[in-house]
């Protein structure tokens, strides 16, 4: 597959940090237009509570009406199982199409049998406005966009590219923190090692934006890097690890994380493109499924 790279547009590239669930959320504006894009938005949740809200949603919403902007996508890099999304609730207020990687419709199948969801949750993606295929070109204003297939994480992700500018969704963190896990239904670490090599094969000066950062070691929280930095120094996959290498540790790391504390929540909304599910009376409806995680 060869790309549409073109690292002669800057996009200018605006992160909102939320800090309930380490997620960096991405307002991108064509620098020739008035037109942008929101990737992985957050809708917030009182889990303890069963209380949403929408507060980091309405800063995205605030920033992008206070400088007159229009919003062409609200796009998922993948099916989030730390966050919600915020997307039905951006698009009601800006509009806007909401995309996501085609194979959407494997996670809906796998998740809606961990579920039980009834014949009622169509599993054909149909959720979303546009399924992207690898390689499928998109635009925001008179700046063209790209979807890499990166699967690995899930078998959904995907990783945008715009310019010189690439949302690594979960695929790889910051290179102090490395990559993310591949243990979940779906996951596999050996695709994830090759689709990191991918987005490595980009120029060595596109610009890199993390989904999430923790602040390995107590450091300041960052979500910016470049395809150079993490080829010399990611610690789960820089200077040339091989990809025997990174399966045995992805493999023993995984076994040793705790699941998501959102992951509940998060799977059954974000399958369903940020809509709550509700029950056979419509009201908003979440489920826990014993001994199926």
């Amino acid at each position: 597959m060869t790309y549409p790279v073109n690292m002669s547009v800057t996009p200018v590239v605006s992160a909102h940090f939320d800090e309930a669930t380490n997620t960096i959320s991405y307002i991108v504006r064509d620098p020739s237009s008035t037109h942008c894009a929101i990737i992985d938005s957050v809708m917030d949740i009182n889990y303890a509570a069963g209380r949403i809200t929408y507060d980091h949603a309405d800063k995205l919403i605030e920033e992008i009406t206070s400088q007159g902007l229009t919003l062409d996508w609200i796009i998922e890099t993948h099916v989030h199982a730390d966050h919600l999304s915020a997307a039905p609730y951006i698009q009601s207020k800006l509009g806007g199409k909401i995309g996501v990687g085609e194979k959407i419709m494997i996670v809906q199948e796998t998740f809606g049998k961990v579920f039980n969801e009834g014949t009622e949750f169509q599993r054909d993606g149909s959720q979303f406005d546009a399924l992207f295929k690898d390689g499928d070109t998109y635009m925001v204003g008179s700046m063209q966009g790209f979807a890499m297939f990166t699967p690995g994480h899930t078998p959904a992700c995907m990783v945008h590219v715009m310019g010189d500018a690439a949302f690594a969704g979960d695929t790889l963190f910051m290179p102090d923190g490395g990559s993310a896990r591949a243990d979940f239904p779906g996951g596999d670490a050996g695709e994830l090692y090759d689709s990191i090599q991918k987005v490595l094969s980009l120029p060595d000066e596109m610009r890199l934006f993390m989904c999430h950062d923790y602040g390995p070691n107590g450091r300041a929280i960052e979500w910016e890097t470049t395809v150079a930095e993490q080829k010399a120094d990611n610690i789960h996959v820089g200077g040339g690890k091989s990809r025997e290498e990174f399966i045995k540790f992805r493999t023993e790391r995984d076994a040793q994380l705790d699941m998501p504390r959102l992951i509940i929540p998060s799977l059954q909304v974000n399958m369903r493109a940020g809509e709550v599910p509700t029950d056979k009376d419509g009201n908003p409806m979440l489920k826990v499924p014993v001994n199926k995680l």
